[in-house]
């Protein structure tokens, strides 16, 4: 389909509740960005103080009233939460409302469906939205009322149908982890070869639209699709970095750079679980790129998100290099005097470079950091010349 033919955005509602955690998103920003990147419009924006969230509408009557009333008034066509509503809030709220009602973790789905690009990547949004739209069998099948028959005789075909669902739903998944678990021996089988070729893995990581393909695509000269949205990319790319050229480097050595994924708060689970293959990557390497937007406020708590889903996949002890990216969108007076310090990183002291990726600005000092740490990498260990080692040579 061309542009000239593409369904025009959906007028979408934006709602998010502030429940005492930290972090919370007040204007709604990086969900607006989400909504776009999906191919919606938002039109209205409505943020609410709870407690709790309300068993039945999440938000609770009166807040649902006032959302419904401006739906109406701006012609929305759907209503999307910033948090997870449970099966039975979606479906109260799709009732109550009379639009359909998403939250943030289908919004993800929809996204990484939109992008993946290759066999493994398609293969890890399937599992995920399988596993998503198993816990939503409730309001899929709700058309089917469960009904009792004479005395002593319950269900119907309405349960039958859904006990129906969940049986595909379930082989479905089945299939689909099986398929994952392939590509998954492929993957290992790939990164076996690269050890035995002696070769030092580096793995981009950092929070979606830190500038991480761009960073790669200047480091490797390639041509990795970038963009300034969220989720631009989604499938893992590795490419050869060549560091001979660089004065103290490595002496012609080479190391392997692979580009991830994009975190972002409140990643859904099921796409972590999906996701292992390719943040194996991660697991795998011998140093991250932890590249985080300078010129975005929030940086600091994007850096303690990128570290959250670490330490969930098993990545948290890999060696970390900070790359705070995009100075050349801060202003003159923010900028860094120094090309390199220390940044203190969940109580330990990290190496920090400040670096443009569109600019090249500080990419000659990230390579020449590189190159020293795969020389240091690949420089035998000397052995210690303990009491033990004098005695047996006598």
């Amino acid at each position: 389909m061309s542009d000239s033919q593409a369904s025009p955005a959906a007028p979408t509602i934006l709602v998010g509740v502030d429940l005492g955690l930290p972090h919370f998103d007040s204007e709604l920003l990086e969900l607006g960005e989400l909504a776009r990147t999906a191919g919606l419009e938002p039109v209205a924006r409505l943020t609410a103080k709870r407690k709790a969230p309300d068993a039945a509408l999440f938000v609770g009557r009166g807040k649902a009233d006032e959302i419904k009333a401006l739906a109406e008034e701006t012609g929305a066509a759907e209503v999307l939460f910033d948090q997870a509503l449970s099966p039975g809030q979606q479906r109260n709220l799709e009732r109550h409302l009379g639009l359909p009602v998403n939250d943030r973790t289908l919004l993800i789905l929809e996204i990484f469906a939109q992008r993946a690009r290759s066999h493994e990547g398609k293969l890890q949004v399937e599992l995920a939205r399988l596993q998503y739209l198993s816990t939503r069998l409730v309001r899929r099948w709700s058309h089917l009322e469960r009904q009792r028959g004479g005395i002593g005789a319950r269900g119907g075909p309405g349960e039958t149908q859904i006990e129906l669902d969940r049986r595909m739903i379930g082989d479905a998944i089945k299939r689909t982890r099986d398929r994952l678990e392939k590509v998954k021996r492929q993957r290992h089988t790939q990164r076996r070869q690269r050890e035995r070729q002696g070769a030092y893995n580096i793995s981009l990581v950092g929070y979606t639209n830190a500038g991480k393909s761009t960073l790669f695509n200047a480091l490797v000269k390639a041509r990795a699709y970038a963009a300034d949205q969220l989720f631009a990319t989604l499938d893992t790319t590795t490419r050869r970095l060549y560091l001979d050229d660089v004065e103290g480097g490595s002496g012609g050595r080479s190391v392997s750079l692979s580009d991830t994924v994009g975190f972002i708060r409140d990643l859904p689970h099921g796409l972590i679980d999906a996701f292992q293959a390719t943040l194996q990557e991660a697991t795998d390497a011998d140093l991250l790129l932890h590249v985080v937007d300078a010129a975005n406020p929030n940086h600091r708590e994007q850096i303690e998100e990128v570290q959250r889903v670490l330490h969930e996949i098993g990545a948290d002890q890999v060696p970390q290099l900070l790359v705070f990216n995009k100075v050349d969108a801060l202003e003159p007076s923010q900028r860094p005097r120094l090309r390199s310090d220390v940044f203190e990183l969940e109580g330990t002291p990290v190496r920090r470079l400040f670096v443009s990726s569109r600019t090249a600005d500080g990419l000659p000092a990230l390579r020449q950091e590189l190159a020293g740490r795969a020389a240091d990498a690949a420089r035998p260990q000397s052995l210690p010349q303990g009491p033990e080692l004098h005695d047996a040579a006598a």
